[in-house]
């Protein structure tokens, strides 16, 4: 269980990036609110995860989906390049994160 959290919570950081992204330096109140309830059940899923988690697995875990997850929003919906160098680094990043799970 504390894995499927754990794995939700990485999602929610990437919602909370964008969310952020969106709000506009706190300007634009829906985003902002997006922003803030995002974040709290994301420290709160890491939180509970890391109850049987080990610390450096499941921060890594969890920064390693959101910023996964964010980069690929920026790719997708933002218009940001895409570049085979990008994509490769990425993939890096999926491995180690896979990696840590398997080897935990």
């Amino acid at each position: 269980m504390a894995w499927v959290v754990l794995i939700v919570s990485g999602f929610l950081e990437t919602a909370w990036a964008v969310a952020l992204n969106a709000a506009r330096g706190f300007t634009r109140p829906l985003p902002s609110v997006l922003f803030v309830v995002a974040l709290a059940a994301s420290m709160a899923g890491l939180s509970y995860a890391m109850r049987t988690i080990p610390i450096g697995t499941g921060y890594a875990v969890w920064v390693g989906i959101g910023a996964i997850g964010t980069a690929v929003y920026g790719m997708v919906a933002l218009g940001e390049p895409a570049t085979a160098a990008r994509l490769v680094c990425l993939g890096l990043v999926v491995g180690g994160v896979a990696g840590l799970k398997f080897l935990h």
